[in-house]
Protein backbone atom coordinates (compact mmCIF):
# COMPACT_ATOMS: atom_id res chain seq x y z
CA UNK A 1 0.00 0.00 0.00
CA UNK A 2 2.81 2.30 0.76
CA UNK A 3 4.51 1.83 -2.76
CA UNK A 4 1.76 2.20 -4.54
CA UNK A 5 0.48 5.74 -2.54
CA UNK A 6 3.75 6.88 -4.12
CA UNK A 7 1.87 6.56 -7.47
CA UNK A 8 1.57 10.05 -9.93
CA UNK A 9 -2.11 10.34 -9.66
CA UNK A 10 -1.75 10.73 -13.94
CA UNK A 11 -0.46 7.21 -14.11
CA UNK A 12 -3.10 4.86 -13.17
CA UNK A 13 -4.48 4.60 -16.74
CA UNK A 14 -1.07 3.19 -17.85
CA UNK A 15 -0.61 -0.33 -18.88
CA UNK A 16 0.46 -2.19 -15.81
CA UNK A 17 3.84 -4.54 -16.75
CA UNK A 18 3.30 -6.62 -19.35
CA UNK A 19 -0.54 -6.89 -18.66
CA UNK A 20 -3.19 -5.48 -20.93
CA UNK A 21 -5.13 -4.06 -18.02
CA UNK A 22 -4.48 -0.48 -16.90
CA UNK A 23 -2.86 -0.14 -13.27
CA UNK A 24 -6.58 1.20 -12.12
CA UNK A 25 -8.38 -1.86 -13.79
CA UNK A 26 -5.38 -3.98 -12.10
CA UNK A 27 -5.64 -2.70 -8.55
CA UNK A 28 -9.61 -3.87 -9.62
CA UNK A 29 -8.61 -6.83 -10.41
CA UNK A 30 -6.16 -7.73 -7.20
CA UNK A 31 -9.38 -6.38 -4.98
CA UNK A 32 -11.61 -8.84 -6.62
CA UNK A 33 -9.12 -12.18 -6.09
CA UNK A 34 -8.35 -10.63 -2.69
CA UNK A 35 -12.60 -10.47 -1.52
CA UNK A 36 -13.36 -13.76 -4.01
CA UNK A 37 -10.98 -15.87 -1.85
CA UNK A 38 -12.66 -14.54 1.42
CA UNK A 39 -15.87 -14.98 0.03
CA UNK A 40 -14.98 -19.17 -1.09
CA UNK A 41 -14.33 -19.29 2.60
CA UNK A 42 -17.50 -17.37 4.30
CA UNK A 43 -20.33 -19.79 3.73
CA UNK A 44 -21.28 -21.83 6.71
CA UNK A 45 -20.36 -25.21 4.47
CA UNK A 46 -17.92 -23.56 1.58
CA UNK A 47 -19.13 -24.63 -1.99
CA UNK A 48 -16.45 -27.41 -3.18
CA UNK A 49 -18.01 -27.75 -6.95
CA UNK A 50 -18.02 -24.24 -7.67
CA UNK A 51 -17.49 -20.49 -6.57
CA UNK A 52 -19.56 -18.92 -4.53
CA UNK A 53 -22.48 -16.94 -7.88
CA UNK A 54 -21.07 -13.52 -7.52
CA UNK A 55 -21.54 -11.73 -10.55
CA UNK A 56 -18.80 -10.64 -12.74
CA UNK A 57 -18.68 -8.50 -15.27
CA UNK A 58 -16.41 -6.67 -17.48
CA UNK A 59 -16.03 -2.51 -18.27
CA UNK A 60 -14.60 -3.07 -21.43
CA UNK A 61 -13.63 -5.59 -24.01
CA UNK A 62 -10.49 -7.28 -22.83
CA UNK A 63 -10.63 -5.72 -19.59
CA UNK A 64 -10.95 -7.62 -16.04
CA UNK A 65 -14.06 -9.71 -15.28
CA UNK A 66 -14.69 -8.47 -11.70
CA UNK A 67 -17.49 -8.41 -9.05
CA UNK A 68 -15.32 -5.47 -7.19
CA UNK A 69 -15.29 -2.38 -8.82
CA UNK A 70 -14.01 1.12 -7.58
CA UNK A 71 -15.74 4.08 -7.84
CA UNK A 72 -13.15 6.16 -9.95
CA UNK A 73 -14.63 9.65 -9.08
CA UNK A 74 -13.02 8.54 -4.94
CA UNK A 75 -9.66 8.88 -6.92
CA UNK A 76 -6.29 6.64 -6.17
CA UNK A 77 -7.16 7.01 -2.75
CA UNK A 78 -10.49 5.81 -2.94
CA UNK A 79 -8.90 2.87 -5.54
CA UNK A 80 -6.43 1.64 -2.50
CA UNK A 81 -9.61 1.69 -0.26
CA UNK A 82 -10.72 -0.67 -1.88
CA UNK A 83 -7.87 -2.93 -2.05
CA UNK A 84 -7.13 -2.37 1.57
CA UNK A 85 -10.32 -3.24 2.08
CA UNK A 86 -10.48 -6.77 0.21
CA UNK A 87 -7.11 -7.60 1.85
CA UNK A 88 -8.58 -7.25 5.02
CA UNK A 89 -11.47 -9.53 4.36
CA UNK A 90 -9.35 -12.23 3.05
CA UNK A 91 -6.97 -11.93 6.27
CA UNK A 92 -10.21 -12.21 8.53
CA UNK A 93 -11.33 -14.73 6.93
CA UNK A 94 -8.36 -16.77 7.15
CA UNK A 95 -7.92 -16.06 10.70
CA UNK A 96 -11.48 -16.81 11.54
CA UNK A 97 -12.20 -20.18 9.15
CA UNK A 98 -11.15 -23.45 10.62
CA UNK A 99 -7.82 -24.97 8.91
CA UNK A 100 -10.01 -27.85 8.00
CA UNK A 101 -12.43 -25.88 5.74
CA UNK A 102 -12.38 -26.68 2.01
CA UNK A 103 -13.45 -24.31 -0.39
CA UNK A 104 -13.65 -24.58 -4.00
CA UNK A 105 -11.19 -23.18 -6.28
CA UNK A 106 -10.56 -23.66 -10.33
CA UNK A 107 -6.89 -25.04 -9.43
CA UNK A 108 -8.39 -27.62 -6.78
CA UNK A 109 -10.08 -27.26 -3.56
CA UNK A 110 -8.10 -25.56 -0.46
CA UNK A 111 -8.04 -24.41 2.64
CA UNK A 112 -7.68 -20.87 4.55
CA UNK A 113 -3.94 -21.09 4.39
CA UNK A 114 -4.09 -21.97 0.33
CA UNK A 115 -6.08 -19.10 0.04
CA UNK A 116 -4.08 -17.03 2.27
CA UNK A 117 -0.87 -18.13 0.27
CA UNK A 118 -3.05 -17.63 -3.60
CA UNK A 119 -3.62 -13.95 -2.27
CA UNK A 120 -0.19 -13.27 -1.20
CA UNK A 121 0.91 -14.38 -4.84
CA UNK A 122 -2.08 -12.11 -6.32
CA UNK A 123 -0.51 -9.60 -4.04
CA UNK A 124 2.76 -9.68 -4.94
CA UNK A 125 3.06 -10.70 -8.99
CA UNK A 126 0.38 -7.92 -9.12
CA UNK A 127 2.34 -5.18 -7.03
CA UNK A 128 5.40 -6.14 -9.77
CA UNK A 129 2.73 -5.10 -12.62
CA UNK A 130 1.59 -2.01 -11.19
CA UNK A 131 5.35 -0.99 -9.76
CA UNK A 132 6.54 -1.64 -13.51
CA UNK A 133 3.35 0.60 -14.88
CA UNK A 134 3.49 3.13 -12.39
CA UNK A 135 7.25 3.56 -12.71
CA UNK A 136 7.98 2.54 -8.63
CA UNK A 137 10.92 0.85 -7.75
CA UNK A 138 9.56 -2.08 -5.26
CA UNK A 139 10.88 -5.60 -4.21
CA UNK A 140 9.09 -8.38 -1.97
CA UNK A 141 10.42 -9.74 1.13
CA UNK A 142 12.55 -13.04 0.00
CA UNK A 143 10.95 -14.91 2.98
CA UNK A 144 7.58 -14.70 2.30
CA UNK A 145 8.58 -15.23 -1.90
CA UNK A 146 9.73 -18.76 -0.54
CA UNK A 147 6.88 -19.27 1.72
CA UNK A 148 4.32 -18.73 -0.77
CA UNK A 149 6.85 -20.86 -3.39
CA UNK A 150 6.89 -23.67 -0.66
CA UNK A 151 3.06 -23.84 -0.74
CA UNK A 152 1.62 -23.45 -4.13
CA UNK A 153 4.70 -24.18 -6.06
CA UNK A 154 6.39 -27.56 -5.16
CA UNK A 155 8.11 -28.04 -8.34
CA UNK A 156 9.94 -24.38 -8.70
CA UNK A 157 13.66 -24.77 -8.44
CA UNK A 158 14.42 -24.42 -4.95
CA UNK A 159 18.18 -23.12 -4.90
CA UNK A 160 17.53 -19.97 -6.83
CA UNK A 161 16.88 -16.57 -5.71
CA UNK A 162 12.87 -16.98 -4.34
CA UNK A 163 11.50 -13.33 -5.97
CA UNK A 164 12.81 -14.15 -9.39
CA UNK A 165 11.32 -17.91 -9.52
CA UNK A 166 8.25 -16.36 -8.17
CA UNK A 167 8.46 -14.13 -11.08
CA UNK A 168 9.16 -17.02 -13.18
CA UNK A 169 6.88 -19.54 -11.63
CA UNK A 170 4.28 -17.40 -12.59
CA UNK A 171 5.02 -16.50 -16.44
CA UNK A 172 6.61 -13.04 -15.66
CA UNK A 173 10.32 -13.93 -15.86
CA UNK A 174 13.31 -15.81 -17.07
CA UNK A 175 15.15 -17.90 -14.64
CA UNK A 176 18.50 -19.45 -15.97
CA UNK A 177 18.48 -22.98 -16.73
CA UNK A 178 14.80 -23.25 -17.51
CA UNK A 179 12.49 -22.58 -20.15
CA UNK A 180 10.06 -19.21 -19.85
CA UNK A 181 6.85 -20.16 -19.13
CA UNK A 182 3.73 -18.99 -20.97
CA UNK A 183 1.13 -20.94 -19.08
CA UNK A 184 0.97 -21.58 -15.26
CA UNK A 185 -0.62 -22.77 -12.51
CA UNK A 186 -0.35 -23.00 -8.50
CA UNK A 187 -1.61 -26.07 -6.38
CA UNK A 188 -3.58 -24.91 -3.66
CA UNK A 189 -4.54 -28.55 -2.59
CA UNK A 190 -3.96 -28.68 1.13
CA UNK A 191 -0.30 -30.70 2.01
CA UNK A 192 -0.97 -34.13 3.81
Amino acid sequence: MAVLREAPPASWDDKAGSLEWDCWETVEHLSDDLFAYAAQLGPKTPPLDGEVPFVYERRRPGGPANTIHANREAGPAGLLQVLEASGALLVAMVRTTPPQTRAHHVFGASDPEGFAAMGIVETLVHTHDLAQGLGLAWNPPADLCLRVLLRLFPDAPSSTDPWLTLLWATGRGELPGQPRLTTWRWYGTPRS
